[in-house]
């Protein structure tokens, strides 16, 4: 049976529930500091203050995207076998090498490598900096989510953001530290892919509803003036400091007030921050707005450059469906367009801002996909799920943009250059954001947990 915790903590994405992290940080005794989200340095000097982390959920095809592999195209429709044998024939159940249905190209100064159906990525390739080396454990969506998301398979650790709220504090006190932009349908493995695991509740990420209200209960019931809910604000505040005097032993009771505060605030700061109304035609023509292959994901990268502009630490966007398993060409072709512009735009708007130097852009799935498939019909060309190779890019925040670093096989199948495991990526995106891993530190079940959850090494050759 569910403990009182356990059943407040799942109410959903209210005010009410957020403002409840607040509380349930008090009575974490491990965290007394007055203010937990209050801005801190970092361990080390780092050009990154802030983090857009851009998850392509369901495992995008480096090999279709940004990793051309020609030698596909020679052994297109021959049999693949592990032992290395091939055979030009299409019998039924068997495997075979599958050619990328995009032609590739190469832009800007630094000769970046990117799939025809990328158009307006293009325009910002010298910003790019592409990671070829990475591998993660898993080849199930949910597990693997969860490494990418909170370095373990397994679930119930903090997400990434979670993390660096925890290490950095936050600029804004009105807002949440850590904001998530999910799609309507939540992505595989659900809420904990964000969760604040052992860390206080303080440090949760904040999920914004794609449609209706933001969040739930975020405007006063009818008939409420913000001067009464101060005045009731100020009484109950007067009746629990009397209590607090009364019993200095309860800890969390502080927290409980700030809780309300946040709240208040909140109902204040969040409408302004997610409306998107003030902004030019021009820009939100940049992003896509209005477009029906582009509104969702154009809203969320700009809803993310605002939350930036804001001062709100880490902000996390979910696109999903990129699980292609057949007719790649038609999948992969309808996703790329729903994100290519809104991506451009926001890598070009927080440039002319001032403010790509100061935040780091990450763009990744949970894992590749295989130079191979089954091929049904025929013609239903697709991959599956590969741990071994994937494509990983950012932009901004320090790293050596005009850059690929690593390289896969002939066929894409493994990466054979500058490998390294997910746990030493992590461990670099925090040294952008100027914290070490092994300081990030946080006291739990016997053991002091990080991130990388046993130590990873920095990948240097990704840093400027």
């Amino acid at each position: 049976m569910n403990n009182r915790r356990e059943f407040l903590y799942g109410l959903g994405t209210s005010l009410g529930s957020i403002a409840l992290s607040s509380m349930l940080t008090g009575e974490t005794k491990a965290d007394e500091q007055p203010n937990p989200l209050a801005p801190r340095k970092g361990h080390l000097p780092a050009k990154a203050k802030n983090c857009i982390f851009l998850m392509m959920e369901g495992g995008p095809s480096h090999v279709d995207t940004f990793d051309p592999k020609p030698a596909l195209k020679k052994l297109h429709l021959q049999e693949f076998t592990r032992s290395g044998k091939k055979k030009s024939a299409m019998e039924s159940g068997k495997r075979y090498f599958v050619q990328s249905p995009f032609k590739f190209n190469k832009h800007g100064e630094s000769g970046a490598d990117m799939a025809e159906n990328w158009q307006h990525l293009p325009s910002v390739a010298d910003e790019l900096c592409f990671y070829r080396g990475c591998q993660v454990d898993s080849v199930n969506h949910p597990t693997a989510m969860y490494q990418m998301n909170c370095g373990n398979r397994f679930g119930g650790d903090p997400g990434i953001g979670a993390w660096v709220t925890y290490g950095l504090g936050t600029e804004n006190q009105d807002l949440p530290g850590y904001v998530v932009l999910p799609d309507v349908s939540y992505p595989q493995g659900g809420a904990p892919n964000w969760s604040n695991g052992y860390l206080p509740a303080f440090y949760q990420g904040t999920p914004l509803r794609p449609k209706g209200s933001p969040i739930l209960d975020l405007s006063p019931p009818q008939g409420i003036t913000r001067q009464r809910q101060r005045k009731n604000l100020d009484l109950l505040a007067s009746f629990n400091r009397q209590h607090a005097h009364q019993h200095p032993q309860h800890q969390e009771l502080a927290a409980r007030l700030e809780s309300y505060e946040l709240a208040f605030r909140m109902q204040t700061e969040v409408p302004n921050a997610i409306d998107l109304s003030g902004e030019s035609e021009k820009t939100l023509a940049m992003y896509g707005v209005g477009n029906s292959a582009t509104d969702s994901f154009g809203r969320k990268c700009l809803l993310a450059r605002k939350m930036v502009e804001k001062g709100v630490r880490f902000v996390q966007l979910f696109n999903g469906s990129w699980d292609s398993h057949d007719y790649i060409e038609r999948a992969h072709g309808n996703l790329v367009r729903g994100v290519d512009q809104p991506i451009a735009a926001l890598i070009r708007d927080l440039k002319e801002r001032g403010l790509l130097d100061s935040t780091l852009i990450v763009w990744c799935g949970e894992f590749g996909r295989t130079p191979d498939n089954g091929v049904r019909g025929g013609v239903a060309y697709g991959r599956d799920h590969n741990p071994n190779a994937m494509t990983i890019w950012m932009a901004g925040g320090g790293c050596k943009a005009g850059h690929t670093i690593g390289a896969t096989d002939e066929t894409g199948m493994t990466a054979v250059e500058d490998v390294r495991h997910v746990r030493d990526f992590h461990v670099t995106l925090l040294k952008l954001l100027g914290l070490d891993d092994n300081k990030l530190t946080y006291y739990h079940a016997g053991r002091f947990k990080q991130l990388s959850q046993f130590g990873g090494k920095v990948i240097d050759s990704l840093i400027a």
